[in-house]
């Protein structure tokens, strides 16, 4: 049994036949064409699903991950932000079943990121089902699962960590509020804080990181900051949630090396004893789980077991 798994996100659109026992048998990736709105974007899903078409595997189903809020009853974008413009409103699900002939299943793009570590990477076999995903890259997001299950919440935004307040009338967001999460822990607010209180103009992450391993002095202010806020972030999560284990992912786990240690000595200082584990899927995670989710459903359609 095969599926196609697709992520879509504002500079790529990413897919893959993967088999039931989660290999991926063929992948494809294009750029997102957010210049021509909702058309675009549309044409550049299509790219991706025809060119898997082509290999002539056999589909029983296509599950997909997007970007901003999602219906996953109705298959439907319900919000999305500018990083794709026109997106909301799209019915994914109806678009893609009148296309293909094929079942549709349609996700957050977060939601299937975890889906995807739950599946095949950092709890895979470790009978993990709470869980929360902690997402750090360019913002911050996330998601939660339940006994396995995805939660989505009354208006489909369940796992926007990012847009929890951390810090009361704090740096303003640009989704109008301040002092969210994202404005301390995601990697922009983290270049941002060490080029306006260093003397250092890094532009990417790992060079911050590399220069906090070096024992640079004025980047250790800034990191055992965001350490700190991070533990606290994590903290917060173990007492709201009380999952088995709690991911972080996203852009800034690759230079975990660096850091890692660090943030385990600082929860064990605060007595958080839940797992905390690095994701290891990467970039991929959005597809395995898109994946997951299609063969969760065909396999419950036809009564048996995964």
């Amino acid at each position: 049994m095969n599926v196609i798994g697709v992520d879509i996100g504002g500079t790529g659109v990413k897919g893959a036949i993967i088999s039931k026992e989660a290999e991926i048998l063929q992948e494809v990736k294009v750029s997102t064409n957010i210049a021509e709105g909702r058309e675009g974007i549309l044409r550049s899903v299509v790219s991706v699903i025809d060119s898997l078409f082509r290999n002539n595997i056999p589909i029983s189903g296509i599950g997909l991950g997007s970007a901003g809020r999602i219906d996953p009853q109705k298959g439907e974008v319900v919000y999305a932000t500018a990083n794709l413009p026109n997106w909301e409103g799209t019915n994914l699900k109806a678009f893609l079943e009148k296309k293909y002939e094929v079942e549709s299943y349609i996700e957050n793009d977060a939601n299937t990121a975890l889906l995807g570590e739950m599946w095949a990477g950092a709890t895979h076999k470790k009978q993990i089902e709470t869980v929360v995903m902690l997402t750090l890259g360019t913002g911050v997001g996330g998601a939660t699962a339940i006994n396995g299950k995805i939660l989505n919440g009354n208006k489909f935004q369940s796992g926007e960590w990012g847009h929890v307040i951390l810090v009361p009338h704090g740096k303003s967001c640009n989704c109008g509020k301040e002092g969210c999460i994202e404005q301390y822990l995601s990697g922009t607010a983290l270049t941002h804080a060490v080029r306006t209180e260093t003397e250092f103009q890094f532009t990417h992450g790992a060079e911050i990181f590399e220069a906090y391993s070096d024992g640079n002095k004025q980047v250790k202010k800034v990191i055992d900051r965001y350490i700190d806020y991070l533990a606290i972030v994590i903290y917060n999560i173990t007492v709201a949630i009380d999952p088995q284990a709690i991911l972080i992912g996203g852009g800034l786990i690759d230079s975990k090396a660096h850091w890692w240690h660090d943030l385990e000595n600082k929860l064990r200082t605060i007595d958080v004893t839940t797992a905390v584990l690095p994701a290891s899927l990467g970039n991929k995670a959005g597809m395995f789980g898109a994946a997951a989710m299609a063969l969760q459903h065909v396999i419950e359609k036809r009564g048996e077991s995964v």
